[in-house]
């Protein structure tokens, strides 16, 4: 029987998505399922061409343990809801401190105001193409998100 646990960092190092659905449309159900939760400071990140790590970071705040956790829970299941994607690796559900979704090619980071500060993803990956998403905003809003036609 197949093991249900998220990857571990025992797992070989090949990373593959189940699934051929754009990293963007991830990037956008990610985007509408933390603002769902109230979370905030939301910034998407485009590492596409500035590393091979993914194309692109989510990187957003919550408040409470509580409020991390459900943001971590919305974007998980609007994920699995709405492309059949399961993240390849899961990190932080113990301590709700930074908990990181990495589906591939999207990477969800969802912190604590502390351990954002401390850690500053903003700063180590300051080559890369930034936009900020407002609190009262849509992943409309996400110009990074928007296919060259205009849709999502």
């Amino acid at each position: 029987m197949a093991s249900t646990k998220p990857a571990t960092s025992a797992q070989p190092r090949t990373k593959k998505r189940l699934t051929q659905n754009p990293a963007r449309k991830l990037a956008y159900a990610a985007v509408e399922a933390a603002l769902d939760k109230k979370a905030h400071d939301l910034l998407v990140m485009d590492l596409r061409g500035v590393s091979g790590v993914a194309d692109y970071f989510l990187i957003c705040t919550g408040d409470s343990d509580l409020q991390i956790k459900a943001i971590a829970d919305s974007v998980l299941d609007r994920i699995k809801d709405e492309y059949s994607e399961r993240p390849w690796h899961v990190e932080g559900y113990e301590h709700l401190q930074w908990v990181l979704l990495d589906y591939v090619d999207l990477v969800v980071h969802i912190f604590s105001p502390e351990r954002r500060a401390f850690y500053g993803l903003e700063r180590l990956w300051g080559d890369a193409t930034t936009e900020h998403v407002p609190d009262d905003g849509s992943a409309s809003d996400v110009k990074l998100l928007r296919a060259e036609d205009g849709g999502i």
